[in-house]
């Protein structure tokens, strides 16, 4: 835009605002509310080409499925297929949480994403002490292969993307998945799915972390060079900006934290003697998805175009696989409420409108009891036909990046992409992800504390919660998890131990041990000992003697 084309439009809006504006406003007051974005920016009530004056469109958006990738990174985007529709599911024994996935598939599923208990993710077996409690509870309980190969009976590996939401035993259940795919008969380089195996937003915002940060960035690294080699089709990490957004970060935070650890995985990864082309197009972003409709498409339009900008111009990658930022969404259980929970259809709605609106690549919408319990059957089936419905009957998926051009979407997109690089560069000055992680957790400390405030001055309404408030019986119908499940799981891991080959599981363990003090890549090993019946736990335990337990530090 030329420097007369914006004064000319400059000047029709003061004219407006004096003439239109301003005796509007006299005569209807503007209603309460904040007006402004996540991160506390006033939202102005119109924009114009005035407010992205710089806008270069070759340069800033371009076309999907080419660089920065704004619009899209690919070309036609729901035009040639729609995003793949995961939901999140586990709990219990393998057995019944196989039951659900099967459940989900007949009714459309076009994808499995595995929750895993908490004891998996820290990395105890269902029978140790300090597990039996939550063995089951929040997630489906696997300690061997034996597990896993129940979790997928009947579910044809080389047909289904699995996603498995995992972080510090990742290393572990991925080599579980492929050793459960050999015994179908699928090979490795035949497997697609991803696996989380983001530890760094673990200390930042989560907490499900066992080592301290360099053993556990070194298990990162070699899962990116096993993969690379064994299981091309496989997305080796996927870099989460979701609970960090969960813990209370604003939009723009959510992608200037999550970058700047996808910049720390990519260091470690080269410092590693990887090549960026040889490992980045397997790298993949979880993303959340909040209310505020239009603010979150633009997230996700700008962490798209910051990510290219950053492959190509900080670690020279050339291959257009490497720049691409391919995303998973998942709706916001912050956002969901157990007041009314109905109510929360309709904010799970409004958020994946936002993420197919953004270009998402494969989509999860929470339940609407999920608040409450772990979700019904009736209740993810709703979820996943929210899907459905946006995908087959809005028409939102008809064409690519369709707000694209739009004065608010491109200033916000602008707005998130500049907040984000602002953040970048603090991190980059503090040494990087791991020395700036005190500096992550204050930031959202401060943003979850000002959204707090915003409820309970009613400055931010919240239906059902601090309006619109009624009188209703306690829920009833709710799902719940086998009582009986956890004395049976552990059984079953004591009972596995007493049959293996004690030998063969020794020297798997020894094997782990010795490549753990050294440097040598330690999916292959892992991979061998799962096979020979050694259970997540032991090899846990085996790399803890070894690298330690990370001791976090209370940020306040």
């Amino acid at each position: 835009m030329t420097p007369e084309a914006r004064r000319r439009i400059e000047e029709a809006r003061r004219v407006w605002e004096a003439r239109a504006l301003t005796p509007a406003r006299e005569r209807s007051p503007q209603r309460p509310g904040l007006f402004a974005t996540s991160s506390g920016a006033p939202l102005p009530p119109v924009h114009t080409p005035a407010d992205t004056p710089d806008l270069d469109y070759l340069g800033d958006l371009g076309f999907p499925g080419e660089f920065p990738y704004t619009r899209g990174v690919q070309p036609t985007m729901y035009r040639g297929r729609f995003w793949t529709m995961r939901q999140y599911a586990g709990f219990g024994s393998a057995a019944e949480t196989n039951r659900r996935y099967r459940y989900l598939l007949d009714q459309g599923q076009t994808g499995l994403s595995v929750a895993f208990d908490l004891p998996t993710q820290m990395g105890y077996d269902a029978d140790h002490d300090v597990a039996r409690s939550e063995v089951g509870k929040v997630g489906v309980a696997i300690s061997s292969l034996e597990d896993m190969q129940d979790l997928f009976d009947g579910i044809p590996l080389d047909r289904v993307s699995t996603s498995m939401t995992i972080n510090a035993t990742a290393a572990i259940l991925l080599c579980l998945y492929i050793a459960v795919g050999e015994r179908q008969g699928v090979r490795a380089d035949r497997l697609s799915g991803t696996v989380q195996n983001d530890i760094l937003k673990e200390y930042v915002a989560r907490g499900t972390y066992i080592f301290p940060p360099a053993p556990s960035m070194r298990l990162i690294t070699d899962t990116f060079a096993f993969c690379k080699d064994r299981v091309p089709r496989w997305n080796s990490i996927s870099i989460s900006g979701y609970h960090m957004r969960e813990a209370g970060s604003t939009a723009a935070q959510e992608v200037a934290f999550t970058l700047a650890n996808g910049i720390a995985y990519v260091t470690a990864a080269l410092e590693a003697g990887l090549r960026i082309d040889e490992f980045a197009p397997q790298l993949s972003f979880f993303f959340n998805a909040h209310n505020l409709l239009l603010e979150e498409v633009a997230k996700y339009r700008a962490a798209r175009r910051l990510w290219a900008r950053i492959m190509r111009d900080r670690f020279g990658a050339r291959d257009p696989r490497s720049l691409t930022l391919r995303f998973h969404v998942q709706t916001a259980g912050s956002m969901l409420t157990a007041q009314q929970p109905e109510n929360n259809i309709v904010r799970v709605t409004l958020q994946a409108l936002a993420a197919v609106l953004g270009g998402c690549q494969s989509l999860h919408t929470n339940s609407m009891d999920e608040a409450l319990a772990l979700p019904t059957e009736q209740a993810v089936r709703i979820a996943l036909r929210t899907q459905q419905i946006l995908a087959h009957e809005s028409g939102v998926a008809d064409t690519v990046d369709p707000l694209g051009g739009s004065y608010a979407i491109e200033r916000l997109t602008r707005q998130v992409e500049e907040e984000a690089e602002a953040y970048i560069a603090k991190i980059d000055g503090l040494g990087g992800s791991v020395n700036a992680i005190p500096f992550m957790q204050r930031e959202i400390q401060e943003s979850a504390y000002r959204y707090q405030q915003e409820i309970e001055s009613k400055a931010r309404v919240v239906v059902g919660v601090n309006d619109f408030v009624i009188d209703e019986p306690p829920p009833g119908h709710l799902f719940q998890v086998n009582p009986e499940g956890a004395s049976a799981m552990a059984e079953r891991i004591e009972r596995l131990r007493r049959i293996r080959d004690r030998d063969c599981a020794e020297r798997a363990l020894e094997a782990i041990d010795r490549a753990a003090r050294g440097r040598d890549n330690l999916l292959p090993l892992i991979l061998g000992a799962v096979k020979v019946s050694v259970t997540l736990g032991e090899i846990c335990a085996t790399l803890r003697g070894v690298f330690g337990a990370h001791q976090p530090s209370v940020v306040f």
